[in-house]
């Protein structure tokens, strides 16, 4: 039975477009959820800080094969049948990750949080960019099932990019009863990749791309909420950009954030 889960800060934000600050995520994180203004109990009454052993910081900037390192930390963490959440960083992590992931357990489902589909076969001519994981997650058949919620800037290149490899979205406009609905029928196991501009910039003001019309903190909580218990295995929390932030309100949504992300891991 698996009781904890391990906290892995992957500060890496080198193929960040427009604004890069998204490296400093992971200790602005801690920070915030070590912080005396609050507790580390989550909604579900359960102590956070017993639930998770934290692994500390990846050095991508310092290797020679960051997505390799990347890749591999995930794979061991998950290689004894135990459950990771993985702190960026921005969302080009998520493509490594996923790959670690699928090496131990191989085809999962995926729900994306994000007000940006990430589907871009390419942008200013990298595959590796930070708006590209997806389509590279699709192309290598890491997932079985890619469920997009929180969207609200498809261009026509990634609506057909979305086509192109089956994506299931639940965009913005459709409300947030139908992403619960969505989230509610998942099955396992589920990989979560939760870029925190789903948010509403008014909740989130520390992002490098902020996206006007999003989700209030309390939907995206119960988002997390009604993930279905026992299929989620990995999860990632990406794009806190700490430059950018006031007076700390975006570190600590995502440290409010990885309290529900765990509490439904273990549920």
């Amino acid at each position: 039975m698996i009781r904890k889960v391990t906290l892995l800060g992957v500060p890496w934000d080198e193929k960040s477009s427009f604004q890069r600050g998204a490296a400093g995520g992971p200790a602005a994180i801690r920070t915030a959820f070590w912080s005396a203004s609050t507790n580390t109990w989550n909604e579900d009454a359960a102590d956070v800080a017993s639930l998770v052993e934290d692994a500390g910081d990846l050095s991508p900037e310092r290797s020679k094969d960051p997505h390799g390192l990347i890749e591999a930390a995930a794979r061991d963490l998950l290689a004894a049948g135990g459950k990771a959440l993985f702190l960026g960083g921005d969302h080009a992590v998520t493509w490594p990750l996923v790959r670690g992931v699928h090496h131990q357990i191989g085809p999962v489902t995926i729900l994306h949080l994000d007000a940006h589909p990430d589907l871009y076969d390419q942008l200013d001519g990298r595959q590796d960019s930070h708006a590209c994981p997806f389509a590279r997650i699709m192309e290598q058949r890491l997932a079985g099932r890619l469920v997009q919620c929180g969207i609200r800037t498809v261009n026509a290149h990634q609506a057909e990019q979305a086509r192109r490899f089956g994506v299931e979205s639940v965009p913005m406009r459709a409300g947030v009863g139908a992403m619960l609905g969505a989230v509610r029928s998942l099955e396992g196991p589920l990989y979560l990749s939760l870029d925190l501009d789903v948010l509403d910039p008014a909740f989130a003001p520390g992002l490098s791309h902020p996206e006007p019309g999003g989700l209030t903190t309390r939907e995206v909580i119960s988002l997390v909420q009604a993930i279905p218990a026992g299929t989620l295995v990995a999860a990632d929390l990406v794009e806190l950009n700490p430059v950018k932030d006031l007076r700390d309100l975006t570190a600590r949504v995502a440290a409010k954030l990885v309290k529900e992300i765990v509490g439904r891991m273990l549920a």
